[in-house]
């Protein structure tokens, strides 16, 4: 969710990897790519993963620098991609392709003045997770037999059912749709240096004094990727207004204001599209295939992933001797 206002009202605490290890984690999958893939672009030559018909596979390289920080602290990723995009939330997808349109001219003009530093910034704000980045990124996961879950529509929705129903022990995002969605947990700073966050739902509730309807309303108040929020409330003032008002809809007349479609944007947090699955958590990465793909097989230098490999690696061998022993 792009609303960062919840950062101001959720449960958010510091997490040591102790605390979490041997867990089970449904990853927003869209998210964690981009993040990384983001990266890739912004800090590495982009010879160094497109091949010779010009087909950037960036995220090869985010991945393989992604995964060690699972593995090595023996946690079970299970990627869960995005389905359909609901109607709901195409405003929110036309405003995101105006931005990276806009970005796109800013950079041809940066490269046309020979800014370097600045192109490269922006060619990272560019990136879009293209039929051959997905198809890659699947295909390579496979290969380290990384469990994939795909969604039937929003990935935070299916990561917070999972995570609710015991398939997973956490939903895992850098973004809080999970705990809309109905997430008990959800770990964030996965693609940060040092320990994860951990966002618990039910010690956000108990702090603000509302049930997770009423976290829904407060945040449609403040906005959503699904709707615009009403003007001149932010986070706090909406749980004031909600507590006063009794729900959304009591607010939105006491202020004479209007949410459009407000009952299904409602409805589809409470209630969002999901499908029970069942995951093999018995992950075995085959990492010489996986390095063959990304290296012989899609011509990604084999200096930018040989590291991330590496740790793949070490970190299979000490978590079979830690559970050994």
């Amino acid at each position: 969710m792009g609303n960062a206002d919840l950062r101001d009202l959720a449960s958010i605490r510091d997490v040591a990897f102790s605390e979490i290890e041997g867990s089970v984690v449904a990853v927003d999958a869209h998210n964690w790519l981009y993040r990384y893939l983001t990266t890739t672009v912004k800090w590495t030559s982009d010879e160094k993963y497109t091949t010779a018909d010009g087909v950037e596979v960036a995220n090869l390289i985010g991945v393989v620098q992604g995964l060690p920080k699972f593995f090595e602290h023996d946690l079970i990723p299970v990627m869960v991609f995005d389905g359909a995009v609901t109607d709901l939330k195409a405003d929110e997808v036309a405003e995101r392709r105006e931005k990276r349109e806009k970005a796109e001219e800013r950079r041809a003009a940066a490269e046309e003045r020979g800014d370097a530093v600045e192109a490269a910034r922006l060619e990272a704000r560019t990136q879009r997770l293209t039929d051959a980045i997905q198809e890659t990124t699947r295909e390579l996961l496979d290969l380290l037999d990384v469990p994939i879950v795909e969604a039937p529509a929003e990935g935070e929705a299916q990561c917070a059912q999972m995570a609710a129903t015991g398939t997973v022990d956490h939903a895992g995002s850098e973004d809080y749709d999970t705990l809309l969605f109905g997430a008990p947990t959800t770990l964030r700073q996965l693609t940060s240096k040092g320990d994860p966050e951990l966002m618990d739902l039910a010690a956000t509730l108990d702090e603000l004094g509302l049930d997770r309807q009423g976290l829904v309303d407060v945040a449609m108040l403040c906005g959503t990727d699904f709707n615009e929020g009403v003007r001149g409330i932010g986070p706090k003032t909406a749980v004031t207004a909600v507590k006063e008002h009794g729900d959304l809809w009591g607010v939105l007349d006491a202020r004479d204001a209007e949410i459009p479609n407000a009952e299904a944007v409602r409805e589809l947090f409470m209630s969002p599209p999901s499908a029970d699955v069942a995951v093999d958590t018995d992950v075995n990465p085959d990492v010489e295939a996986a390095r063959e793909y990304v290296v012989d097989e899609w011509g990604v230098d084999a200096d930018e992933v040989e590291r991330g490999f590496e740790r793949i690696a070490e970190s299979q061998v000490q978590t079979g001797l830690d559970r050994w022993t």
